[in-house]
């Protein structure tokens, strides 16, 4: 990689005698440059230039050439406009529309397409050009994307699945709950499972500040150790004084779990914030263990209740849209960043990483493991389901509901 100190003052030299310079003395002052600089010199007029290392080379020869004849350029032939190799798209007619038709969006779903099952990159774009017979390199057809605007890009979470007609209806009414709420001094708490974690000498994405050279070593493979469990932290933010609990669990992402976690939540942190707390207005997604069509969710929202002694009052995000959870953006994106690039050797790692997060707003968060067993599969009885005291709203009963204490 040439210096760039080195290649800026190259630059800065061309770009003031590139208006005077024609083809051949450019070529000669370039690689007069490259030889000048020594090793290096010619990756670094390259970068500084944008010449290819052929021409740069070629010039070198010409230089080398001229100090043995003094009269190879007494009489200089300068191409005129428009000499020069044809471009592929003047040359080779119809190239761009067959380039077009493999590139297109409309074209991955055709069973004619040749890179239906292939990766796009400019090496099989050429490489299908080249099958229809025409005469082009990776190079070219980098440069006609380019030209054409098209560019690397990745991913993007966006898609939010089938909309709900009732969408932004139900945004509405959980935003008019929390003001509510919130104008009453009661506690507000956004709920959800954040990504199970291996625990190991796994990699984990990310980059942190280490000695060069001296990179943590991790496993190959990221097959799972069968005698260590996964951890899953299950999140309870406090919306109204950003703060937060998370209980690692070693079992099963179940309803019982989740609910367990927000008693915690209640006993360590809630009950210090609320002392008068009547009523908890608990947001959570429309699936997972909180989900609204989970039985097993409400008998342990009533158990719960009782527990607690309070109205737990809940309102799901309409399917589809679980990236407006609080939780989501307010906590769980910190705890990723602080914990990038980290081996989760542990569980007791695990909770110190989440405990340490910190943000400049005053994030908190407390973190414990959850050692207790949760058991898939728990049928519900009709006695269980009967004794919940749930009472639907009037909008939207599935998804906004209260239980209430015996």
């Amino acid at each position: 990689m040439p210096d760039s100190t080195v290649v800026q003052w190259v630059r800065e030299k061309y770009i003031s005698l590139s208006e005077v310079l024609n083809e051949r003395s450019r070529r000669v002052w370039v690689a007069t440059e490259a030889r000048s600089l020594g090793r290096g010199g010619i990756a670094a007029v390259v970068a500084a230039t944008g010449m290819s290392s052929a021409t740069v080379h070629k010039g070198i020869r010409e230089v080398e050439a001229a100090a043995a004849d003094e009269d190879l350029f007494s009489t200089p032939r300068i191409r005129g406009k428009g000499g020069g190799r044809k471009r592929a798209r003047d040359s080779q007619s119809g190239v761009i529309e067959a380039l077009d038709l493999l590139v297109e969006p409309t074209a991955r779903g055709d069973p004619e397409s040749a890179l239906r099952w292939t990766c796009k990159s400019t090496y099989n774009l050429a490489t299908a050009l080249q099958r229809q017979g025409f005469q082009v390199g990776p190079r070219t057809v980098a440069r006609e994307l380019k030209e054409q605007e098209f560019h690397l890009q990745g991913n993007r979470k966006t898609r939010e699945g089938n909309t709900h007609p009732d969408r932004d209806a139900q945004f509405h009414y959980i935003n008019e709950q929390v003001l509510r709420f919130q104008r009453r001094g009661q506690p507000v708490v956004s709920v959800d499972t954040k990504k199970n974690e291996l625990v190991g000498q796994y990699k984990n994405a990310g980059r942190e500040w280490l000695p060069k050279g001296q990179p943590v070593e991790v496993l190959a493979h990221d097959f799972p150790d069968p005698k260590v469990r996964k951890a899953i932290p299950y999140g309870v933010y406090d919306v109204t004084h950003n703060e937060g609990w998370v209980s690692v669990g070693i079992d099963h992402d179940t309803a019982r779990f989740a609910a367990a976690t927000i008693l915690r939540w209640w006993r360590r942190m809630g009950k210090k914030r609320y002392p008068r707390a009547k009523k908890l207005l608990i947001t959570a997604d429309c699936g997972g263990s909180s989900s609204s069509r989970t039985c097993l969710w409400k008998v342990a929202l009533q158990e719960l209740s009782d527990k607690l002694g309070l109205c737990l009052e809940v309102c799901h995000f309409p399917p589809g849209t679980s990236k407006w959870n609080k939780i989501e953006h307010r906590m769980f994106c910190h705890i990723t960043r602080n914990w990038r690039g980290r081996r989760l050797v542990r569980y007791a790692s695990i909770v110190q990483l989440i405990g340490n997060t910190k943000m400049d707003r005053g994030l908190r968060i407390r973190a414990e493991v959850d050692e207790n067993e949760y058991p898939t599969k728990e049928t519900v009885t009709p006695e269980q389901l009967a004794r919940v005291r749930l009472r639907p709203s009037i909008f939207h009963g599935e998804w906004n509901y209260a239980v209430l204490p015996h």
